[in-house]
């Protein structure tokens, strides 16, 4: 894939994009083989995991992690984690939900589900998520409002979360994002939050944002403060609205750190 940068940032930067189970079974030949576990003195890239949108379709994404996870732990034990291998992970939408699950904090400051568990959450709750109603109401419903009230989902992912916050992940995460008054996208990142304190929301309230699909469910409203104390609204729709596959996202973020030379990443030979 072609992205429009030097060769000396791209040789530094391992992208396993979870699009198609075609493609990451491609993926697989090339890509575990180099994985280490993130911070590890023998890494030599930067590696980013990428997880599409696709609300239930999130199934498909979770049945290849847990494959990847249950290969690593082959390698490296049962206690092996999808976040100990990657410098990155981003997710849009229901891939913004699934990066959460992987990387928020749990007990003993481990992941809080396994790759193994994404399933079972989306077979438990996806009846109560997006309930079927009649034809008639269901028509009367989309003309009035979104067709789910997101009600469910929100309290789920709000119990599950709880008061984490985005600088807490346990490895640095990239949730697309659009803001409906700004009418411009807005992205979250681990390394911006640990800076600018507005961007340092809820996990919970990042996910409900990038999940919230445009006539299925609601926007989702929340306020952060800077460091002053001054407040700052967001207005946000799912992240699919401006990158439903957030892998150049996540590249832009890595390469900006990369030339600020920030300590979490190799630093790379600068542009010819």
């Amino acid at each position: 894939m072609e992205l429009g940068y030097s060769d000396s940032v791209r040789e530094n930067v391992e992208i396993l994009d979870v699009v198609s189970a075609v493609e990451v079974a491609m993926a697989f030949s090339t890509n575990v083989k180099i994985l280490n576990p993130a911070g590890s003195p023998s890494k030599k890239l930067v590696t980013i995991l990428s997880i599409d949108g696709g609300g239930i379709r999130g199934i498909i994404p979770g049945t290849i992690l847990a494959f990847l996870e249950s290969k690593l732990q082959e390698l490296d034990g049962v206690d092996a984690r999808l976040a100990d291998y990657f410098d990155v992970v981003a997710g849009t939408s229901t891939g913004g939900l699934v990066t959460a699950m992987l990387t928020a904090p749990g007990i003993g400051n481990r992941p809080l589900f396994a790759a193994k568990e994404i399933n079972q959450f989306y077979l438990e709750n996806s009846p109560n998520i997006f309930p079927q109603k009649n034809g008639l109401l269901s028509l009367l419903g989309a003309v009035v409002g979104p067709k789910y009230d997101g009600k469910y989902l929100h309290s789920k992912i709000q119990q599950l979360l709880g008061v984490t916050r985005l600088h807490q992940t346990l490895t640095n995460i990239v949730v697309p994002t659009f803001d409906i008054k700004l009418l411009q996208p807005t992205i979250f990142s681990t390394l911006e939050a640990k800076s600018v304190p507005s961007k340092n929301a809820l996990l919970s309230d990042i996910c409900i944002g990038t999940s919230a699909a445009p006539t299925y469910l609601p926007g989702h409203y929340f306020e952060t403060k800077d460091s002053k104390g001054n407040k700052r609204s967001f207005n946000l729709v799912d992240g699919g609205v401006t990158a439903n596959n957030p892998t150049l996202v996540a590249m832009n973020s890595v390469t900006k750190e990369i030339f600020t030379e920030n300590q979490d990443f190799f630093p790379v030979k600068p542009m010819d």
